[in-house]
């Protein structure tokens, strides 16, 4: 098959296109900028922003699939931004399908989408989308998921994953963070005993082709979203202090009252707005409310209708995490 990958040159969808590279398809990708580490691959590369209509109508000119991996992720409070790659990045990436025929959509959404403030413990995909959220993250990726579950036809079969917390060697989000904050003034967890769900990053990108050949081989997925994870739920300090140690770093984790951190948040926040500014603030009551929350999924329904059981272990993921560093 022919298959664009857009986000194609990032942390998650490069982990796609390496095993799509692996199977036997023909690979293309639309990305900002060039990575000829691909493209010495073989990989078709597109250049061009995910909001802009021609771009994505060029790069998906005389595929069979595309897998929407391409967006703005992050707890920055510009919502602007954060409309503008996702909101319009699917509506251009929809057009796109139905201008050129594509029969095949996978979308990587995100747990957030769903998350309403409190503790979601085995939650499952009957979960409905929060009314209310602190951060145009999840709001403009809940939006875009509705979209894309909405557009399921005949003619335009669709599916949306919801990874949660990718990491793994070449991890440019998460670990980075992570360390940043642990070897500065360390990272103060309000709820470190609640357990939360991770996915190494190979298992989500198998998911992804799992989601992509359940489209073609029969309707059961199409139209559907699918919690993805390693099925390990953990404590969020014991995870943290894996991936730091992993890292090499001594972890520096200590914990710190909800109410107090949430009231840090909002006052950062306020000067954030005040201030206008487009960057990431230091401290947001999206991160705190995820921090201070359980967030653990039950994976029935992607092992039932895709198939999905995970590859690499959260042990051998940190494994192979200490190994590339």
């Amino acid at each position: 098959m022919e298959i664009l990958v857009t986000g194609g040159g990032g942390f998650l969808g490069q982990a796609i296109v390496q095993q799509l590279l692996a199977r036997g398809d023909h690979v293309r990708v639309l990305n900002r900028s060039h990575y000829p580490e691909l493209e010495a691959k073989g990989v078709r590369s597109y250049v061009g922003d995910i909001a802009d209509i021609d771009a994505v109508m060029a790069a998906a000119d005389g595929v069979d699939a595309i897998i929407h991996v391409a967006a703005k992720a992050g707890s920055g409070l510009y919502k602007p931004d954060f409309y503008r790659a996702n909101v319009v990045g699917t509506e251009n990436v929809l057009s796109a399908c139905h201008t050129h025929g594509i029969g095949y959509l996978v979308y990587t959404s995100s747990p957030s989408v769903v998350h309403a403030g409190g503790d979601i413990e085995g939650g499952d995909e009957s979960l409905p989308y929060a009314t209310h959220f602190d951060a145009p993250y999840p709001e403009t990726k809940a939006q875009a998921e509705a979209m894309i579950l909405k557009a399921n036809s005949a003619s335009l079969k669709t599916v949306a994953l919801r990874p949660h917390l990718i990491w793994g060697p070449g991890d440019n989000q998460l670990l980075p963070r992570l360390v940043e904050k642990n070897n500065g003034r360390g990272i103060r967890l309000p709820a470190p005993h609640k357990k939360i769900d991770t996915v190494y990053v190979d298992n989500a990108a198998h998911a992804h082709l799992l989601a992509l050949d359940a489209l073609i081989k029969n309707n059961s997925a199409a139209g559907r979203a699918f919690f993805i994870s390693n099925d390990e739920p953990m404590e969020i300090a014991h995870i943290m202090t894996g991936l730091i140690e992993a890292a090499g770093y001594k972890p520096n984790i200590r914990p710190i009252p909800r109410w107090l951190a949430m009231g840090l948040a909002s006052v950062v926040e306020g000067i954030w707005r005040l201030l206008r500014r487009r960057s990431e603030p230091p401290l947001s009551r999206f991160v705190v409310e995820h921090l201070a929350t359980a967030h653990w999924y039950d994976l029935s329904q992607a092992r039932e209708v895709l198939g999905y059981v995970p590859q690499i272990s959260i042990d051998q993921g940190l494994s192979r995490l200490r190994e590339r560093q």
